[in-house]
């Protein structure tokens, strides 16, 4: 089944919009059935998950770290991921770059924004993401190229709505701000949420119940 829901999610996307399979949790042989569908982008949110997987894997697929980077796990972050989608500090970015600069790496980068402003989450403050965004950009190892988030965990996604579009309007400003060609990507959406996500203008989705089903 894992292979079909790929290739109808894959179907049913705009164009322009990229399926990231959010694979916490999930096996090899699942992922390989998700490569068959035509799945190009997994995401994973733990290194010590992501490392024998990608051992196995490679670069048959592009790697995303979409979970809580903490800086002890920076080094073997740098190695298997091509992006990192939750950058929320800049003591974090400067981690980044001194371990991007010593393997002669640049990693696209996006700004995880806590949508909600929930304590309980990480990310960072609307207010603050141009602030962060500056400091960002002295650091020459690292591409900022656009904005993530996950929105409040809410029984309808159609309450998730104001949080994606704000984030749209945020991530709009700084590119008509900044007017600069690697601005292009808003991370927004899961697997209940995904298509409200894309009626604001998220072209990333990070899906995985929705693929693998539930966890067990």
């Amino acid at each position: 089944m894992i292979k079909e829901n790929i290739t109808k999610i894959l179907k049913e996307l705009p164009d322009g919009v990229k399926l990231v399979a959010a694979t916490k949790q999930r096996s090899v042989d699942e992922i390989k059935e998700a490569l068959a569908g035509g799945l190009k982008i997994v995401g994973e949110n733990y290194i010590q998950e992501a490392k024998p997987k990608f051992s196995v894997l490679g670069k048959a697929l592009t790697w995303h770290f979409i979970g809580h980077l903490q800086k002890n796990k920076v080094r073997a972050a740098v190695k298997i991921f091509d992006m990192i989608e939750t950058l929320d500090s800049y003591e974090l970015a400067e981690v980044i770059d001194k371990e991007c600069k010593r393997i002669n790496k640049v990693m696209p980068v996006l700004i995880e924004v806590n949508s909600a402003s929930e304590t309980q989450k990480s990310g960072v403050l609307p207010e603050k993401v141009q602030e962060l965004l500056n400091d960002i950009r002295k650091c020459k190892n690292l591409k900022p190229m656009g904005l993530m988030t996950m929105g409040p965990f809410l029984d309808d996604a159609e309450k998730t709505r104001p949080f994606f579009r704000d984030s749209k309007v945020l991530f709009d400003k700084i590119k008509k701000d900044y007017s600069g060609d690697d601005w292009v990507y808003l991370s927004m959406g899961m697997s209940d949420s995904y298509k409200v996500a894309i009626e604001e203008g998220a072209n990333i989705v990070r899906i995985g119940t929705k693929i693998f089903g539930q966890r067990d």
